[in-house]
């Protein structure tokens, strides 16, 4: 029985990438119910200093993450097989953005000394507005994506969205898998900084 289980678990998990991979705002919506209050919660035990509080909040850098994750995964950036690994990732991604916006104000010199000893709750409160409504222009949002790649790295993310594996993609277009695979994270690296989705990193 929980074989079956598991198995009833898989082809359900593989279904709901499907459908993020087509480019669905349901499934979008859906990414966000499931997993929004866990990297809240990640966002907010990572916002250790203060005087991050009054320019950081969970909201914002969830928002920041599903989208970026969404169009990464509908490009057929990962090789996701459980919904564990998938919660894994979307921890990373948001313990990344939380230290990369640290960087960013700490470069800037902010003063945000004015952040007095408030904390985090009160600033950033659980109950605040969700993001299902934000990603809900996802295909708007993968289209704006498709036209900043160049004509290659379309036709990689196409055929990453339809499945194909990355040794199949070399075979067909030439190079390696592993190739192909970085020159897909490269683009997409770079549009996403281009549509102010992600901030480069700082040195």
């Amino acid at each position: 029985m929980p074989e079956n289980n598991d198995l009833a678990v898989d082809a359900e998990f593989a279904d709901f990438l499907l459908r993020i991979r087509a480019g669905d705002a349901q499934a979008a919506e859906e990414l966000v119910r499931r997993y929004e209050s866990l990297i809240r919660r990640e966002v907010r035990l990572k916002l250790h200093d203060p005087s991050l509080h009054r320019v950081l909040d969970s909201v914002d850098i969830c928002q920041s993450v599903m989208a970026s994750f969404f169009v990464r995964a509908a490009a057929g950036q990962f090789d996701l097989n459980q919904p564990l690994q998938l919660l894994r990732l979307l921890i990373s991604m948001a313990r990344n953005k939380v230290a990369e916006a640290a960087r960013h104000q700490h470069a800037k010199r902010r003063d945000n000394r004015r952040v007095g000893g408030l904390g985090v709750e009160e600033v950033d409160p659980v109950g605040g507005e969700g993001t299902p409504s934000r990603v809900a222009e996802a295909k708007e949002l993968l289209n704006l994506v498709r036209d900043k790649l160049g004509d290659d790295e379309r036709r990689l993310a196409d055929m990453r969205a339809l499945g194909h594996e990355w040794s199949a993609i070399a075979a067909e277009m030439g190079g390696t898998a592993d190739g192909r695979r970085m020159q897909l994270t490269r683009a997409l690296d770079r549009v996403m900084q281009e549509l102010g989705l992600e901030e480069q990193e700082l040195p």
